[in-house]
C-alpha cells in the first residue's frame, strides 16, 4: 500500500511537470534569444538526468546529474568554478582549479548526501570502465540544503539514486523543472524553488546553457524583470532570516579555455543579482562554467591544438551568462508547485496571476 501511494504522489507531480507552463509562457520578458529547448540541453551533447524520491509525508529530496558529453563520452572538458560565498559544498573544484579540466558529470543533491553521491560516480565509473583501464576520478558533487521539507537526516539519497540520475540523462530533450531531482525540496525566495534552466545563442553560431537548482534568499528580496514581485506577495512567507544556497551549471560550445570559464562562472553573480540575491553569510552560492569545445585536450600525450574565443569577444557570452542565470532562477520559481514535507512544513508555489498582476503593476507586461 504505501508503494502504490509514493507511486500515485509521483505520479501526480509527472502530471503537474508535463502540464507547467514557463516563465515565457506569462509574458515574462527577459534579454537575449534563447535556443529551441530553452534549457542547457541546447549546448549539443551536454545531458541532464534526474531522480527524485518522494515517499510518505517527510521524504522530498533527489539527485540531479549533468553530463557534459552524455553518457557515451567521458572525455575531459576545461572548466572554471567560483565560489561567490562558500557556506555549501562542491566537491573536486581543488583539481578543476588546478588542472582546468571537468572529468566526468556534475552532480546536485542535498547537503547531507554529497558522500554517498561522490562515492557512487566512483562505482559508476569503475563499472562502465573499458577492459584493463584503471579508474581514477575527483568527482564533483554540489549540494543545497533541503532540511525545511524533506527529512535530511533520513539519509534517503542511496547510490542507486546516483546512478538513476547518470543513467537516464539526456541530450537535445527538454530538461523537467521544479520539484526534480536534487531540486525536490528547495525552497527559493521563501517559494517552492528547485530545478531551472535557459539558454542564449551566441554570435558565431555558439551555444550557452545554464542549469540552477535555487534554495536561497527572502520573499521581500525577490525581483522578477526588475519588479518587486517578492514585496507584492505576502502570502507563505515564513523566513526572519536569509539563508540557502544555489548551485549553478553552466555549459557552452564556444571555445573557452579555464581561465576564461572562470570568468564566465563568476558572472553567474549577476544573474541572480538580478533576481534580489544578497549572498547571505549562510547562503552557499556556487558556480562551475565548462566548454564542450576542444575535443581530446586532456589527451595524456602529444602537444594539442587549442582554439579559443579572443578575450576581447567575450562580452556577449559575459551577457548571456547573466540573462541565462536570471531566467533559469524564474523557470524554477514558475514551475514550482506548493509542496508539504517534512513535519508538515508547506511551501507556497509561486502563484502565477499574482505574480502577472505584480508585474502589470510596475509596467513589466502590457
Amino acid at each position: 500500500m504505501a508503494k502504490l501511494l509514493c507511486l500515485a504522489i509521483l505520479s501526480s507531480f509527472l502530471t503537474a511537470f508535463a502540464q507547467t507552463p514557463r516563465a515565457r509562457d506569462l509574458g515574462i520578458p527577459f534579454d537575449g534569444k534563447p535556443g529551441p529547448l530553452n534549457a542547457i540541453t541546447d549546448v549539443k551533447g551536454v545531458a541532464v538526468g534526474h531522480s527524485t524520491i518522494i515517499r510518505d509525508t517527510n521524504v522530498r529530496t533527489g539527485v540531479t546529474a549533468v553530463l557534459p558529453r552524455g553518457r557515451d563520452n567521458s572525455d575531459a572538458v576545461f572548466a572554471g568554478w567560483f565560489s561567490l560565498n562558500g557556506n555549501g559544498e562542491m566537491t573536486g573544484t581543488t583539481w578543476i582549479e588546478e588542472s582546468g579540466f571537468l572529468e566526468g558529470p556534475v552532480m546536485i543533491t542535498n547537503t547531507h548526501s554529497v558522500g554517498i553521491v561522490r562515492d557512487a560516480v566512483i562505482e559508476h565509473q569503475v563499472k562502465n570502465a573499458k577492459p584493463g583501464m584503471q579508474s581514477w576520478g575527483l568527482p564533483v558533487v554540489a549540494e543545497t540544503y533541503d532540511g525545511h521539507l524533506n527529512d535530511i537526516n533520513g539519509f534517503h539519497v542511496k547510490r542507486e539514486h546516483a546512478f538513476e540520475a547518470i543513467d537516464t540523462a539526456k541530450s537535445g530533450v527538454a530538461v523537467p523543472e521544479g520539484s526534480v531531482g536534487g531540486g525536490t525540496g528547495m525552497v527559493c525566495h521563501e517559494f517552492k524553488g528547485g530545478i531551472g534552466t535557459a539558454s542564449r545563442l551566441l554570435p558565431g553560431g555558439y551555444t550557452l546553457g545554464v542549469l540552477v537548482q535555487c534554495n536561497y534568499g527572502l520573499r521581500r528580496q525577490l525581483r522578477i524583470a526588475g519588479a518587486p514581485v517578492g514585496q507584492e506577495i505576502a502570502e507563505g512567507a515564513f523566513r526572519q532570516a536569509e539563508q540557502g544556497s544555489i548551485i549553478i551549471v553552466i555549459a557552452t560550445d564556444a571555445p573557452l579555455l579555464p581561465h576564461q570559464l572562470k570568468r564566465l562562472a563568476r558572472r553567474a553573480s549577476m544573474g541572480i543579482a538580478r533576481t534580489g540575491s544578497t549572498s547571505g553569510n549562510g547562503s552557499g552560492d556556487i558556480f562551475v562554467a565548462f566548454s564542450t569545445a576542444n575535443p581530446q585536450a586532456a589527451a595524456p600525450k602529444n602537444l594539442r591544438s587549442l582554439q579559443m574565443v579572443p578575450n576581447e569577444e567575450l562580452n556577449p557570452i559575459f551577457n548571456a551568462t547573466i540573462e541565462a542565470v536570471e531566467e533559469s532562477v524564474v523557470n524554477a520559481l514558475v514551475a514550482g508547485r506548493t509542496l508539504t514535507g517534512f513535519q508538515g512544513h508547506t511551501v507556497l508555489g509561486l502563484p502565477h496571476d499574482k505574480t502577472v498582476e505584480a508585474l502589470k503593476r510596475y509596467n513589466r507586461l502590457k
